[in-house]
């Protein structure tokens, strides 16, 4: 396996592009995205857990019930969240998709993210399908990811080539998070693209296994997103026979998926609303994954521990409270932790107490732009890692008046 260029274009048969339409003001920022499979492809999903849902998903789920797909439109800057029509304007995008492309409008996943609670006016999409369809391109993955970011500062996206059943497939992903991001069986926008064949069932099932130790071990602010999807389009050009059930192909394409959403999740961490650190917190030594998990995960979404690494504080003890408060099955006195970056490792804790080590050394450590926080549990042979990013003072003021 290796990565290359292309992202959701890498593999054999995606066209994609992404313009500004006029849903955002700022015209410089790209606003309006699709991605169109040549062939109707296998297509999977994960959805937001959160209650209250955007509209697009409710239409997304209806259209892929099938297991089939050709093509994903997603505007930004409104996540047609809670409005009288939406599912009414999200059914409409499908069927602009169907005008412009020819794709039945049953076969489109369509996608919204931004503002909650505000009224999407189909008109400028409408007006910009021409521009949007004109420009689709099997070098076009830039353009879509750019269009679906919001408060992103870096543009996310991955590409990986592999083997399955001697044939070399592809795949290739593009995302979006940078806010609102806690999720449970999904997080923020993702589209990932691949030209293995792999049929409905087995591309759910490798995606709703793969999500529970990434994108669900992945924290940025504790809030989970209305509009939180990951979904998954194979449509079988490379020629390998299709992946119908667990085995040696399955597993290729598992690792190959894997790579991705890791890459991804790293990505997003990285790139939290406001942040300056990627943290990322490896638990091992613990009696059952969901113990390592659960430990992981709730040092990861520790605000006082976030706010910690953001001002290169080696505050040990904020990661034993973490892991205290979270419910994991532990025993206290034999937890060891340690901060490692590219400047070094120091551990700061061991079987639950402190030790000596240099203050000096810890913060140049802290002072790295991506930081591991290593959890030794000391209780037996399984581990997990977390994602997350340190909490600064521009979280509050990118928040403080997103909407206006």
């Amino acid at each position: 396996m290796k990565l290359i260029p292309g992202g959701v274009c890498a593999a054999a048969g995606f066209k994609a592009n992404g313009v500004h339409c006029g849903i955002r003001k700022n015209h410089s920022k790209k606003d309006l995205a699709l991605i169109v499979s040549d062939v109707p492809a296998s297509a999977a999903a994960v959805y937001t857990t959160n209650l209250v849902k955007g509209a697009p998903l409710t239409v997304t789920k209806a259209n892929i019930a099938d297991g089939k797909a050709q093509a994903v439109i997603c505007n930004s800057g409104n996540a047609n969240t809670c409005n009288y029509n939406g599912i009414e304007i999200a059914n409409d995008m499908c069927a602009l998709v169907e005008k412009a492309t020819g794709v039945n409008s049953g076969d489109v996943v369509v996608a919204s993210t931004g503002v909650i609670g505000q009224v999407l006016d189909i008109t400028p999409i409408a007006n910009g399908m021409a521009e949007l369809t004109a420009g689709l391109s099997y070098e076009g993955s830039a353009n879509a990811a750019q269009a679906i970011m919001t408060t992103d500062t870096v543009m996310k996206e991955i590409a990986v080539e592999f083997t399955v059943g001697g044939k070399t497939c592809r795949m290739g992903g593009i995302a979006k998070g940078s806010g609102m991001i806690h999720p449970n069986m999904a997080t923020m926008l993702v589209f990932i693209t691949t030209d293995c064949a792999v049929s409905p069932a087995m591309l759910q099932k490798a995606l709703s296994s793969d999500i529970q130790n990434t994108f669900n071990m992945l924290s940025i602010d504790g809030d989970t997103s209305t509009n939180d999807m990951v979904t998954v389009l194979a449509n079988g050009l490379a020629g390998n026979a299709e992946i119908v059930c667990e085995g040696e192909d399955f597993t290729a394409f598992m690792e190959a998926l894997n790579t991705i959403t890791i890459h991804l999740c790293r990505m997003i961490a990285g790139d939290g609303e406001g942040a300056t650190k990627l943290l990322e917190c490896v638990a091992t030594g613990a009696d059952s994954q969901e113990t390592a998990k659960i430990a992981a995960k709730s040092v990861i979404c520790s605000s006082l521990l976030k706010a910690a690494m953001f001002g290169a504080d080696a505050n040990w003890g904020r990661v034993l409270c973490a892991i205290g408060y979270s419910g994991a099955n532990v025993d206290v006195s034999k937890i060891g932790v340690s901060f490692r970056s590219p400047k070094g490792e120091i551990k700061v804790c061991e079987n639950g107490a402190g030790i000596p080590f240099s203050e000096e050394k810890a913060k140049e450590i802290l002072l790295e732009k991506e930081i591991e926080i290593l959890i030794s549990l000391g209780d037996g042979q399984y581990g997990a890692t977390a994602w997350g990013c340190d909490l600064t003072y521009d979280y509050v003021k990118i928040n403080g008046d997103y909407r206006t």
